[in-house]
């Protein structure tokens, strides 16, 4: 999937958070977005997911205004832990089959289950699962509607190392099935070896899109 911002400025209760963000992806691209706290990352995210409005003609999808989709059909999204109610009993079998927009379950929502290697703990309650495991259900959930963009919001915090890795490996795999992926991180170093481009944004409004290999 394309993804085209022009010129993003962003404002909550008239505290600026992004200002005059640009850039453009091509499909297959991955973007690897860092910054601290306050920089506006999870606004950014909540502005490509259509959850935050933005004007017209300011975020497009395969060339398509943002504003003009009804739903992101093609658009997987990774939330970070913490945005989910692990108090609600749900086992991981559950929480995909609800996520999924078919009635009756085909080869992809298999093989995603296969690829991420869920079928030991399938029937398992998500609050029995450690960091790792809960993480890969995150990333089958995005998937099973085999997504065209993928938007990961700090998957790999309280991972362990193992889990790390194996992350990596998983996006890799995503990368060669040329789906756009858009990585938000402190972390600049955890998928440099995969990232295409880098967005640094910092508190003081002040944002660079670079290639890697590029001066910013």
């Amino acid at each position: 999937m394309r993804v085209t911002v022009n010129d993003l400025t962003y404002a909550y209760t008239q505290k600026p958070v992004l200002s005059h963000v640009s850039f453009t992806l091509a499909s297959g691209d991955f973007l690897t977005v860092i910054g601290q706290n306050g920089s506006g990352k999870s606004t950014l995210i909540k502005c490509l997911l259509g959850i935050l409005k933005v004007p017209d003609e300011t975020i497009f999808l395969d060339d398509v205004d943002i504003n003009n989709l009804k739903r992101l059909y093609n658009v997987g999204y990774v939330p970070q832990k913490s945005e989910f109610n692990y108090e609600f009993p749900i086992t991981v079998k559950e929480l995909l089959s609800s996520a999924f927009h078919q009635i009756r379950k085909n080869s992809h929502y298999n093989n995603v289950i296969n690829q991420l290697d869920l079928n030991r703990f399938y029937h398992e309650n998500i609050n029995n699962l450690s960091g790792g495991q809960l993480q890969r259900v995150f990333i089958a959930r995005a998937l099973i509607n085999d997504p065209k963009l993928l938007v990961l919001d700090e998957p790999t915090v309280g991972v362990d190392t193992i889990n790390i890795n194996v992350f990596i490996e998983i996006l890799r795999k995503l990368k060669e099935q040329n789906i756009t992926i858009i990585l938000i991180t402190h972390d600049r170093h955890l998928a440099e070896d995969l990232t295409d481009y880098y967005l640094e944004l910092d508190e003081f409004l002040n944002y660079s899109f670079y290639k890697v290999g590029e001066n910013k």
